[in-house]
């Protein structure tokens, strides 16, 4: 299993060492079928036994140093170092199973203790637990006590601590999404304002339309009118005798005017001779 997790160079380094130990140990238990004789089968099975107590002896020493990290870690970088962790108990919990299959084959009764860290194979039995309390004395028992007091407080405090920042995340999604609610209502507000305004501007461009239409025709219907006078005058202008066209009011014609004048006057010098 190739690590990606983000780790510093003291758990990088305790890393590769247990997989180095991991490849020997699976190295190890393929060599243990080619060998026919039993004690050189029961040495090769101490030399693994012996691999499998370092490599205990490493990933307590990675889960130490990962429990003072904690608190410097992001939740999601502690989250994959124990799921690196729960693998290499795992991994090692399989070799211890495939070593105790050996040991049954050789008759060797002898008892190993391993890993009473996690769950799986390697878990103490009820009467092992016996055993190994009745060869502690008292205050061997108050200080293992203690330490798997020390042990659930820890972990009860990393609950906690979880829990909190669950919640405060929690609540900044919140607050996030009521942000992003508000917002959305405010633009949906303001495209119906610009909907209204561009159906008002739409009726008033009609409203615009209209007069300017009327103003046209009306201007058209002054231009003729202008046209039509002009174009009396000037017929009368030029043809002042034409009867079809009807005298313009307040405007008699020059030239009958100023004949009618000239034989007033004719007449009247004629009578003062």
């Amino acid at each position: 299993m190739a690590s990606d997790v983000p780790m510093t160079p003291e758990l990088e380094q305790i890393d590769g060492e247990i997989q180095d130990i991991f490849r020997a140990l699976q190295n190890g238990f393929q060599k243990m079928d080619k060998i026919k004789d039993s004690n050189r089968q029961a040495k090769q099975l101490e030399d693994l036994t012996g691999k499998m107590k370092e490599c205990k002896r490493l990933i307590k020493e990675f889960d130490r140093i990962l429990k003072d990290e904690e608190s410097r870690n992001p939740p999601e970088v502690n989250k994959q170092l124990n799921d690196r962790k729960q693998y290499m108990i795992k991994e090692l919990n399989s070799y211890v199973t495939l070593r105790k299959t050996y040991q049954s084959s050789l008759g060797n009764n002898k008892r190993v203790e391993l890993f009473d860290m996690g769950a799986g194979s390697s878990e103490p039995t009820a009467e092992d637990n016996i055993q190994m309390a009745s060869a502690m004395s008292n205050q061997q028992l108050i200080d293992s006590g203690r330490n798997q007091m020390d042990q659930t407080d820890e972990a009860i405090a990393r609950s906690k601590m979880v829990v909190a920042q669950t919640v405060e995340v929690g609540s900044q999604t919140a607050a996030t999404l009521t942000q992003q609610t508000e917002q959305m209502k405010r633009i949906g507000n303001e495209l119906d304002s610009v909907h209204f305004s561009l159906k008002k501007a739409s009726k008033l461009v009609k409203e615009i339309g209209r007069q300017v239409a009327t103003d046209k025709c009306i201007m058209g219907l002054l231009a003729l009118i202008v046209f039509g006078v002009i174009a009396i005058i000037v017929v009368k202008i030029v043809n002042p005798h034409n009867k079809s066209i009807p005298d313009i009011p307040g405007m008699a014609p020059p030239a009958q005017s100023f004949q009618t004048n000239r034989r007033l006057l004719s007449t009247r010098s004629f009578r003062g001779l």
